[in-house]
């Protein structure tokens, strides 16, 4: 069986994980705008729908909890889609700030 001596010069394991090691990134991979607007767009799709139902359920519809429910889900799918075309558009944002040529600018 052969054995491994450690020479003098070199460092065990041990004595690696002591000396100092460079920083890693510790940025978060997501930007701080892009959470805010998440998080912005999740309270409006639990505020929006559930406040329009109930004010307008007696006040417009003048009490019919049907329609009142149908304009909550409208107004769900209003702010949902609203969401997808902010981040379709700073999707191309991004894209252009990348330094790729603008369809549009190129034609």
């Amino acid at each position: 069986m052969a054995t491994r001596r450690i020479i003098a010069s070199e460092k065990t394991i041990l004595e690696k994980d002591d000396t100092a090691q460079e920083k890693s990134n510790i940025s978060p991979a997501v930007p701080k705008d892009v959470i805010y607007k998440l998080l912005g767009f999740s309270a409006a799709m639990i505020i929006v729908p559930i406040g329009s139902y109930f004010m307008t359920v007696h006040t417009i519809f003048n009490g019919n909890s049907s329609l009142a429910g149908g304009m909550a889900a409208v107004l769900a799918n209003v702010v949902l889609i609203s969401y997808i075309i902010v981040a379709m558009k700073e999707d191309q944002t991004d894209l252009q700030k990348d330094g790729k040529p603008d369809s549009k600018k190129t034609q």
